[in-house]
């Protein structure tokens, strides 16, 4: 075996510790004073000694090993090596038959050499630590449970962009330990002083905030100039280039758990099918296309009226799928022959139908016809394809806005769910599922990225009043359970998605003000009054309806009553309304449609 210069030198040094160990043995043995004659012994000990844990740590591959990264597994992996290098040395020396031998030192000897051994390299990762300490780095405070810190501490090991110089618990009787030799001084209600105090540049959220105490905590610390950081969760390491803390997101703070996924009936469902995705370029359509491809899906059938948005989906789904087949169409959902001829060319086994206008106040004046024909005749259009195309599965994205509606928007969305109810009853081959949930975070036509662009402009960020709450979740959790519905759901059933607490829309605005560092003195709020057709709060279920629980603990059932519209009247009525139809005369048709729907 070939050693290299670096490995014999290493080696060299862990023999010389090792005799140094026999001899420590004896010197131990004997009460700190060899007799001559085993002095003797030692030395016709040491060759054997030298042989045989020579052996062991080259059989070991303990060479392997980066010093200056030495932990518990490496100090493991070192003890096997020196438990076989003490038996194989022990084997060596009775083979002499030495007359009068200790065999107590055969004892010692290897429990020393571990010591010697573990403490060379443990002290050889404290010289570099201190050595990357000495270099400097920007001061940071842990914010977290203790095994969240250690974590965190971990991953830092090594850093020279960062020195962890304390640590913030929520927990009152964890401030005065340390881990690490890193003190836990505080509670995250005083952050912000604490911070201060430890001049630290930046504060790493190791745990989940929780509690709106903790939040706002973690605001005032932001607002204090203190850059608020996180480690990348899971579902980003293969994204980013870095793999350190990253600056923390309005998504982070709002604290939503990970979706339990069933991974293996998604994939039974999707791997090597066929699946067309309406919408496909919006925010919960594009992300649904990339969920779907992550379950080797067959076929991609991306549909879209928006050729940009076609083109950016083609190009991504490309670059990060290149041995999926896809297709990108430019169709538009409230053309029945067109989607059809798609659906007949690639005959698809699910179809995920995200093709919806949805911005309240845009649908509410000048644009109502345009509502119905595409929220309710397109998806009219695309639940009769799914049927006559032989689909298995249709999973219409719905909207908590459908529930009690104040606007044109929800009521054509609470109208297109009774449309899937209703073909449901005509192709009872094809599971129809609708699915409802409400805001997502980033999503185009959200506030977040308006309040984003007030804020980048330097304010003023504008809220329609102080009282509007919302219900938010991500747009990755938001189409991994239209995934997970659309796999458990029955034909007609309408999902709801658990959406936790509602948020105020001001206090979204605050986060994301002092997200960017400023202060409200710096960026101000104004309220602008309730737009056409917005509601203070929305609902997820209609006063009427009830829910019943399913085996995931994210998704709920919709029990609603009233019964199926006239499907052909419907359809008659919205083409023949004209290119511009009275807006009250619409309002008045729909109220006789969704008899829930009390416009404003």
């Amino acid at each position: 075996m070939r050693l290299s210069r670096n490995v014999f030198l290493l080696l060299l040094a862990d023999l010389a510790l090792v005799v140094l160990a026999g001899w420590a043995a004896f010197w131990l043995r004997f009460n700190f004073h060899i007799p001559p004659e085993y002095a003797r012994m030692a030395l016709l000990a040491a060759p054997w000694s030298i042989a045989g844990y020579t052996a062991a740590l080259l059989m070991s591959r303990v060479y392997r090993q980066v010093w200056r990264y030495t932990g518990l597994p490496e100090l493991r992996q070192l003890a096997s090596s020196i438990v076989l290098g003490g038996l194989m040395t022990a084997a060596l020396v009775l083979m002499q038959r030495i007359p009068d031998f200790p065999r107590s030192v055969l004892l010692l000897q290897p429990l020393l050499a571990l010591l010697l051994l573990g403490a060379a390299r443990a002290g050889w990762r404290t010289l570099s630590e201190r050595r990357t300490l000495a270099q400097g780095g920007r001061r940071l405070v842990i914010v977290g449970y203790l095994q969240d810190a250690s974590d965190a501490l971990r991953a830092l090991k090594g850093s020279q962009q960062w020195q962890p110089v304390g640590i913030v618990s929520p927990v009152r009787a964890e401030v005065g330990r340390s881990i690490q030799n890193v003190p836990v001084l505080g509670q995250i209600g005083g952050l912000a002083g604490i911070c201060e105090t430890a001049q630290a540049d930046a504060a790493l959220i190791a745990s989940p905030p929780g509690s709106p105490e903790r939040q706002q905590a973690l605001m005032s610390a932001a607002g204090a100039h203190l850059t608020l950081l996180t480690m990348p969760r899971p579902d980003e390491w293969l994204k980013t280039d870095s793999p350190g803390p990253r600056r923390i997101e309005l998504e982070d703070l709002l604290g939503r758990s990970p979706v339990q996924l069933d991974a293996a009936g998604l994939a039974e469902l999707f791997s090597g099918q066929t699946v067309l995705v309406t919408g496909a370029g919006g925010s919960i359509g594009s992300e649904l296309c990339r969920q779907v491809a992550r379950f080797g899906v067959g076929r991609l059938v991306c549909v879209d009226v928006s050729e940009y948005a076609i083109y950016q989906l083609e190009q991504e789904l490309r670059a990060a799928h290149p041995q999926m087949q896809g297709a990108y169409y430019t169709a538009n959902v409230r053309e029945a022959e067109r989607l059809r001829a798609i659906a007949a060319r690639h005959r698809p086994a699910v179809m995920l139908h995200a093709a919806a206008y949805k911005h309240v106040p845009l649908m509410e004046e000048l644009n109502e016809i345009e509502a119905l024909r595409t929220n309710v005749l397109g998806t009219l259009n695309a639940a009769r394809v799914a049927g006559e195309c032989g689909a298995r599965r249709f999973v219409m994205i719905s909207t908590d806005k459908a529930v009690n509606p104040t606007n044109v928007m929800g009521a054509s969305k609470r109208l297109a769910e009774l449309m899937v109810q209703g073909v449901a009853a005509e192709h009872p081959a094809t599971q129809y599922v609708s699915v409802r949930f409400g805001n997502v975070l980033g999503s185009s036509g959200s506030v977040v990225p308006l309040f984003a662009a007030q804020i980048a402009r330097g304010g003023p960020v504008t809220v329609t009043h102080p009282d509007i709450v919302r219900y938010f979740m991500t747009i990755p959790e938001a189409a991994q359970l239209v995934l997970q519905a659309g796999l458990m759901g029955s034909s007609g059933q309408i999902f709801v998605l658990e959406m936790g607490e509602p948020v105020k829309i001001v206090e979204l605005a605050r986060m994301l003000i002092r997200l960017s560092g400023k202060t409200e003195a710096e960026i101000p709020i104004t309220y602008t009054g309730l737009r056409p057709g917005e509601k203070l709060f929305e609902e997820l279920l209609a006063d009427d309806e009830t829910t019943e629980p399913t085996p995931h603990p994210k998704l709920r059932v919709a029990k609603t009553n009233g019964g199926l519209p006239d499907i052909a009247g419907v359809s008659r009525w919205i083409e023949e309304a004209g290119p511009a139809p009275e807006a009250h005369g619409v309002r008045e048709w729909l109220r006789g449609q969704v008899p829930e729907y009390s416009p404003r």
